[in-house]
Formats: C-alpha cells, structure tokens, sequence
C-alpha cells in the first residue's frame, strides 16, 4: 500500500522527541504496559541513543503519527540480540494502522541496514501482540525464537545493490 500523499518519512531529530512521545504513549497505553513513554526517555531511548543505525518518523498535518528505531545491537544489550545485528521498534498511532506507514517506515530502515552493512534486523515482540507479529510477517520477518511471552522475528537484509 503506498504512504498516502499527506503524509511523509524522514529521519528523526532533536525536537521531534514529543510528537514521538505522544504516539508510544497511545501505544504502550494500548499494551497495558509500564514502560517509560516520557519524552525525556524518548531523546535517550530513540532519537540520541549512542547505537543508533536511524529512526524513521512519518509525520503529516496533525504531527508524528509514526516511528521506527533501528539500533546496532551491541555485547549486553537489553535484548540480548547477536551483537552486530540491527534491533528494530515500529510504533503507529492506533487509528493510522492500514495506511502503508509502516510499510514506508521499513523500507526507509532497511535502506539505512543496508547502508550500514548489517546481515540481520530481529523485533522482539509480545506473544500476545498479533498486530505486531502481522506486521513484521509482512515485511518479510520469520520467527526464529520464542521465548519468556515474546516472540523474535528475523528479517535478512539483502546488500544495496
């Protein structure tokens, strides 16, 4: 499905930490989940992390209504990804599901894996999240992993070409 014309992608920057705040927030709402959603921890956590590959916003009229975080997994990191792998997050406002924003937002994020050189990009997601689960399918995602109530998906990154 195409990005409808209102609506863009682009690299998230300093500043940009709130209209993102305000989409996890509606989502982690969604999820019943206690994770931090402030946009203090969104600058630390998506916008500044030190393992930032990139993180995709899709914005329009109304202000973000989309992102994507795509970090280098490093030795320790809180996911306990193979080192060297990306780690992705896709978070859409609840009414804009079905309008090809994550669609838009991966291939963005895949152009960026790639441009990095990365092999593999894993999401860890809820068992229970079968939205989330749908979606990566359909970016080409297989389960390799379940474990703990999660589910891990790994995409392979084909190089630029």
């Amino acid at each position: 499905m195409p990005l409808a014309d209102h609506l863009t992608i682009r690299s998230a920057r300093p500043g940009d930490e709130t209209g993102m705040s305000m989409v996890l927030t509606e989502v982690l709402t969604d999820w019943n989940s206690t994770r931090p959603g402030d946009p203090a921890h969104v600058l630390a956590a998506y916008v500044g992390h030190p393992d930032r590959i990139d993180c995709a916003i899709c914005e329009g009229p109304e202000g973000i209504v989309g992102f994507q975080s795509l970090r280098l997994a490093v030795l320790g990191n809180a996911y306990e990804v193979e080192p060297g792998w990306g780690i992705i997050g896709t978070y859409v406002r609840l009414n804009m599901g079905r309008q090809g924003i994550g669609q838009a937002l991966f291939a963005h994020n895949l152009r960026a894996a790639q441009a990095a050189g990365l092999r593999w990009i894993e999401a860890t997601i809820g068992a229970d999240n079968l939205r989330a689960q749908a979606y990566y399918d359909a970016m080409g995602f297989q389960t390799y992993r379940t474990e703990d109530g999660a589910v891990r998906k790994c995409c392979s990154v084909l190089p630029l070409r």
